[in-house]
């Protein structure tokens, strides 16, 4: 995919605070999941395939993997020729932070923002051409589970330097 850079001003663009917000980057799909708290701790469901956002991963690709990540780190930017990656933030908090690099996309350049983890317990799909990633934000490390509809194929993967000034996205702490 040849990238071709929006001209944005530095910012974290739309911040979204419920999965059907307007604004969301085309595509995109956001579903609060359920967290079973106990005395021993808690349960989560990530997926079941064939249900939900991955609903049409096919079992014989789909890949699981998690990412354990210390306080503060910035994990961005990638992107997927074809892979879409579906995201479950299962512990701490992340400042999820997409662009849409697709020419011809009807949301081409957006960016969206949006914080997921303990306190927003959401699933993220994330299609090919969205680039994407994540800031560790709190005190505390975080796990990100995800899945894919393709195992790892790095000729797949695009990377783009977390501060490129083509996505211009600001990772400071935004003071409210």
């Amino acid at each position: 995919m040849e990238l071709d850079f929006p001209q944005n001003e530095k910012g974290i663009g739309n911040v979204i605070l419920k999965p059907d917000a307007a604004g969301i980057i085309d595509g995109v799909r956001i579903q609060p999941f359920t967290i079973w708290p106990d005395d021993r701790g808690y349960f989560l469901e990530v997926a079941r395939l064939g249900q939900g956002l991955p609903m049409d991963f096919p079992p014989a690709t789909t890949q699981v993997s998690a990412a354990v990540n210390y306080p503060g780190i910035i994990k961005a930017f990638h992107y997927h020729l074809e892979q879409t990656d579906f995201w479950v933030p299962s512990k701490g908090m992340l400042q999820v932070a997409m662009v849409d690099l697709r020419k011809g996309s009807p949301t081409f350049g957006l960016r969206n923002t949006l914080y997921a983890g303990d306190l927003r317990p959401w699933q993220i799909l994330i299609p090919p051409g969205v680039a994407h990633g994540y800031k560790v934000v709190g005190t505390e490390p975080s796990v990100l589970i995800y899945v894919t509809d393709r195992l790892y194929n790095p000729k797949d993967e695009g990377r783009i330097a977390y501060n490129h000034e083509g996505i211009h996205y600001d990772w400071e702490l935004q003071h409210k």
